[in-house]
């Protein structure tokens, strides 16, 4: 025994000295592909020596002699940094993903094919003014210089990713960027969802019922659109929920999530120092790493300083020495879905208005899948725009047969100058030079806040198509192609798209928010992304005669919810107050106990609180009450509370509070027993889930920012190390935005906010701060990987200065980028 004891020991060292040794291979092979911040490179491509200071928070400051030597050193730095995360993104534009991960991104891949935008990217490269050619075709060299070291040398290929898949890694090249643009522009567009979902309800609900959950925009008059079966003969209604996901890395957004943001800015008149004051923060869904990358750029026209997306040479969102530009989503109705009716005797061909039959402009395109069988699509093309299968933006469910689905969008172009108009923003002096450089903005379309030496202006970029006034759906709703006022006639002039312009107030804002009121055909969208935030902004704004950097600050970081406020009022209005206290340890005293909490709180989304999980439960099971019934297995494609949908329900809005009574049961059930229940369940999830104590529920605990690397971060083990968590505090309808999932085993997890933050005071430029939700890697193992997330966790910034002294004084590192001698 004593014996079998010994081996037994001897056995177990042994494995724990090679497991050991194991770790130590795997972490020095890994380890290879971290950066060193103090090499320096010979390379090709550069007329001039380029220094890159990086400073204590990773953020490089690049100083060369001519912009397109600048452009080469952003390239050679984001490669550095995040080359995993730009091959991904390219990749996914073009539709090549399954050559990695096989069959699972079958569905992203036939997408991103039919769509084609690898291709328009191609031909949009000669669109680009000469600069702006000269800065991709730098910047592609620079990216390029990176491969070759890591081709060349040993540097672990780059990424620790790259161990997992082939180590070969193509070239780059300047459609490569314009492509990652083109992906950005169909993450922040959702217009095609809606106008499924629309026609999808419009089957099931009378026009009342269908404008109270898709209400209209207030203050104007529209004539009922006709439901949806009328107008394509053979749509059938159906009850499954819709699902727009495609799978892994798919670029199609969740309903309610197609793109927030929110910008503000003040003239000088409201600012305390005198001086102009912009914020910005950008909202997009979370990852490991965040989409932004921090990083100056000393051009010849002055320095920049702001948010870079890698794989693109523009500081998208910062400020020069006297200009600051911030970005929100402008929610203009850029895509139209299109019936085509196949011809019955040939289905290549399609009906067109004048009763003849076209022809699909088709080619085939193959699609290979790792492990698998390579996919041959046949890419089709009608007059309206690229045809869709049916899973994407579940086109089927309202598609009859012997019908296909073409996709009209602004972004479908080979022209596309969206990247001349990013660089001309870079290098405008003035608010009107950057109105100007807007111009050439194709999509997406873009609320453009400025602030300037002239003032500061809310400029709407991005293509704005035209519509015929008598357009059966008014871009609402899919609408049949063999009708002579479907699809875009056309766009409207620059001019046309709406401007503001140094307002009497001195203020100006857009949280997603409706902007303008214009009749259709005239119309931006029937679509808006806030109803709530701005009014918290307003209040915010009026509180003050005027305003500071600290202000802006504390406004960006504000977490108090309008929605909230509004609504439980309202919703437990009935509730309050009413009756003996209940025997403890029933669910009558435990819901007296939530609503003496909810009674006495702010509606502050503070991540220490429970009443923001008490309130935000409620709320969510009050909405899937109300439509369950009346909806069926369509409410689950509701993963959000409408409030506006809620007050109109009860205040009983055109008859409204019908949506209160159960159809199924035999009683009249009203609001107040609805909100009831309601919130009875929402209590016994919540106790499922956190335990009986509600007073030591945290909300926090429920809405984590999940910020989880798409590909280690669902392996199993590695993900707890490559994923990161962290306990925030706002909420759906916050300024400080954290919209939560709304679906899964946790709805409350925040997964879609600010990953970008910042606020430019112009009394002081360099007194300027930004931030990101993770940090500048992409590499697990720096400690740059998320050390700026715990500071965007508290609310906390960086200096964002372009004084080089400041950068160099707190240098991380200095790498020096030489020419590499010309060959003989």
């Amino acid at each position: 025994m004593y014996t079998l004891f010994r081996w037994l020991v001897r056995l177990l060292t042994a494995a724990a000295v090679l497991g050991g040794v194991g770790l130590l291979l795997l972490y020095w092979f890994l380890s290879r592909s971290l950066v060193d911040y103090d090499e320096d490179f010979t390379v090709k491509g550069i007329t001039a020596p380029v220094e890159v200071v990086r400073n204590n928070d990773s953020v490089p400051h690049i100083f060369g002699k001519s912009d397109e030597d600048v452009y080469f050193a952003l390239g050679f730095v984001h490669a550095q940094d995040r080359l995993w995360q730009m091959t991904m993104l390219r990749r996914t534009a073009q539709g090549r993903l399954s050559e990695l991960f096989g069959s699972a991104t079958l569905g992203v891949d036939e997408l991103m094919r039919r769509l084609d935008l690898y291709t328009l990217s191609l031909d949009s490269v000669a669109a680009q003014d000469p600069k702006t050619l000269a800065a991709l075709q730098a910047y592609s060299a620079g990216v390029n210089a990176w491969i070759e070291q890591v081709n060349s040398g040993a540097r672990g290929r780059g990424a620790p990713e790259f161990w997992m898949f082939e180590p070969e890694i193509s070239a780059w090249a300047p459609a490569d960027s314009i492509a990652i643009l083109k992906l950005m522009a169909l993450q922040l567009s959702g217009h095609a969802e809606a106008e499924v979902l629309r026609a999808r309800l419009s089957m099931i609900l009378s026009a009342d019922r269908l404008a109270d959950i898709l209400p209209e925009d207030p203050g104007k008059g529209v004539a009922a659109l006709p439901d949806y079966a009328a107008l394509v003969p053979g749509a059938l209604p159906a009850s499954k929920p819709l699902d727009f996901a495609l799978g892994p890395f798919s670029p199609l957004p969740p309903l309610g999530m197609a793109g927030a943001s929110n910008a503000w800015a003040a003239a000088p008149s409201r600012s305390a120092a005198g001086a102009a004051l912009l914020a910005s923060d950008p909202h997009l869904g979370f990852t490991a790493p965040t989409i932004w990358y921090l990083a100056r750029l000393e051009l010849t026209t002055g320095g920049v300083i702001g948010g870079t997306i890698p794989g693109v040479p523009a500081v998208l969102v910062g400020r020069s020495e006297q200009m600051g530009w911030g970005l929100t989503t402008a929610y203009l109705d850029d895509q139209d879905l299109v019936i085509e009716k196949l011809n019955p005797d040939n289905p290549e061909e399609y009906l067109r208005p004048d009763g003849s039959y076209a022809r699909f402009d088709s080619r085939q395109s193959i699609v290979t899948v790792k492990d698998g069988t390579p996919l041959t699509l046949t890419l089709r093309w009608s007059d309206h725009g690229p045809i869709l299968s049916g899973k994407q933006f579940e086109v089927g469910t309202v598609t009859p047969p012997g019908h296909v689905a073409a996709l009209s969008w602004t972004a479908l172009s080979g022209a596309d100058t969206t990247m001349t108009a990013a660089l001309r923003l870079m290098s405008s002096q003035n608010v009107a030079e950057a109105i100007e450089a807007g111009r050439l903005q194709i999509a997406p379309a873009q609320n453009l806040m400025l602030a300037g030496p002239d003032g500061i202006a809310l400029q709407v970029i991005g293509q704005m198509p035209a519509r015929d006034a008598a357009h059966p759906t008014q871009g609402r709703m899919p609408a049949p192609g063999w009708l002579p006022a479907t699809g875009f006639k056309g766009s409207f002039p620059y001019e046309d798209n709406p401007r503001f312009l140094n307002p009497p107030s001195g203020l100006l804002g857009n949280t997603n928010n409706k902007t303008v009121d214009r009749p259709f055909p005239d119309h931006l969208s029937f679509l808006w992304g806030d109803t709530q935030r701005i009014q918290r902004w307003l209040t915010l704004m009026k509180s003050r005669e005027v305003h500071t950097r600290e202000s802006f600050i504390e406004a960006q970081l504000d977490t108090v919810d309008p929605t909230s406020r509004a609504l439980l009022p309202l919703i437990g209005a009935d509730l309050w107050f009413t009756g003996d206290p209940a025997p403890e340890g029933t669910p009558e005293r435990f819901r007296q106990r939530a609503l003496m909490l909810l009674a006495e709180w702010n509606g502050e989304m503070n991540e220490h609180l429970p009443e923001p999980l008490i309130a935000d439960a409620w709320i969510r099971a009050l909405m899937d009450r109300l439509i369950r019934d009346e909806l069926g297995p369509m409410a689950d494609s509701f993963t959000h509370p409408d409030p506006v949908f809620i007050e109109r329900v009860f205040r009983n809005v055109n008859g409204a509070s019908v949506w209160c009574d159960v159809i199924q049961s035999a009683a009249v059930e009203t609001c107040t027993d609805l909100a009831r229940i309601a919130l009875d369940e929402a209590l016994l999830r919540l106790q499922e889930k956190w335990g009986p104590n509600l007073e030591s529920w945290r909300w926090g605990d429920a809405h984590q920012a999940t910020h989880d690397h798409p590909v280690l971060g669902q392996v199993p083990l590695l993900r707890h190390f490559v994923n990161i968590r962290q306990s925030t505090s706002g909420g759906d309808d916050t300024l400080m935005r954290g919209r939560t999932a709304g679906t899964g085993d946790n709805p409350f997890l925040n997964v879609h906010g600010a990953g970008y933050r910042g606020v430019y005071d112009f009394a002081d430029p360099d007194s300027s701060v930004f931030i990101t939700a993770t940090g500048q890697s992409g590499h697990p193992l720096s400690r740059h990987y998320d050390d700026l997330g715990e500071l965007w966790r508290r609310g906390e910034y960086i200096p964002m200065s372009l004084d080089p002294a400041l950068a160099r004084a707190a240098a991380l590192g200095v790498m020096v980028l030489t020419p590499a001698p010309a060959a003989d």
